[in-house]
């Protein structure tokens, strides 16, 4: 499958587009329509629902997004939307990664990027909080329709200050992200999870992730069982198998060039992988992914 990535310098709607590093939309099926079909992008999308509802797929994960609820898509996510109900209102503010991601999540809250993406894909906000929210998504609108270059920084400003918002709610509905500088176990977690990120087409041993983290295989389980519910090994073969779904749903690589892109010493390796998890061939999964992405 091709996968279309979509460019924000692209999405000219108004000449002062050129000029602004973020855009701000009415959720409308006319901004939805390179929606529809499988893309990525190469900036941060926001899906504000204030009524109606919609199906977003992210990946291999299936949201209904519907008043008081926000889905944040990061750059790269595959993703399209589906069965848009007919009184669907909201706005869709698109920025770009250097805005916000560069200087924060990367920087002073880089903890906090532990499972984000997964929690921020779709936030559950109540009544208050939601309808806290609506007056600066205005502002940042408001500033998007008529923009100026002081009013450009209070929207990278506003912007910020609604994406901060959102990592506290969800800081609050998911104590793995709730982090404590003395926590050394958490602070082991987290080493954990950027780690594997990085190592796992290569390393899939709890005993290679514990010795780098200096501590034994057994400390690992405790930690990661605590943490996220599952063993270390089961969070690494996790990873893996969410990369597998990636490039058998997104990409034109064949199952023997997934194999070895994963480390795999020969496609039947990774067609037993896939058996012993999902109790399903490579091709099955394919075919049934395409299903729920083509339905």
């Amino acid at each position: 499958m091709d996968v279309k990535r979509l460019e924000i310098k692209n999405n000219i709607q108004k000449e002062e587009d050129r000029n602004l590093s973020f855009r701000v939309f009415d959720l409308s099926s006319k901004h939805l329509e390179n929606y529809l079909q499988p893309h990525k992008k190469d900036h941060f999308c926001i899906i504000i629902v204030e009524t109606g509802k919609i199906d977003i797929h992210i990946e291999d994960k299936i949201h209904l997004l519907k008043s008081g609820k926000i889905s944040i898509i990061f750059p790269d996510q595959v993703h399209f939307v589906s069965n848009l109900s007919d009184d669907l209102n909201g706005k869709i503010i698109l920025f770009e990664e250097v805005l916000f991601c560069s200087d924060i999540l990367k920087n002073e809250l880089s903890v906090y990027n532990v499972n984000l993406a997964t929690h921020l894909n779709c936030t559950v906000l109540s009544n208050p909080e939601f309808e806290k929210s609506l007056p600066l998504i205005k502002d940042i609108q408001d500033i998007y329709n008529a923009p100026s270059l002081v009013k450009k920084e209070q929207a990278r400003f506003y912007i910020k200050v609604f994406l901060l918002g959102l990592i506290e709610i969800i800081h609050g509905q998911h104590p793995v992200l709730q982090h404590d500088t003395h926590d050394a176990n958490q602070n082991t977690y987290i080493g954990f999870k950027k780690l594997l990120n990085q190592e796992y087409k290569s390393e899939r041993t709890v005993q290679y992730y514990a010795s780098k983290l200096l501590i034994t295989p057994k400390k690992l389980n405790e930690i990661t069982k605590k943490h996220c519910g599952e063993t270390a090994i089961n969070a690494i073969h996790n990873r893996i198998l969410s990369e597998i779904k990636r490039q058998l749903l997104f990409s034109d690589l064949s199952h023997k060039e997934i194999a070895f892109d994963l480390g795999f010493s020969s496609p039947s390796a990774l067609n037993k992988f896939v058996k012993a998890k999902l109790k399903e061939t490579p091709t099955e999964l394919q075919n049934e992914l395409a299903q729920i992405y083509t339905a």
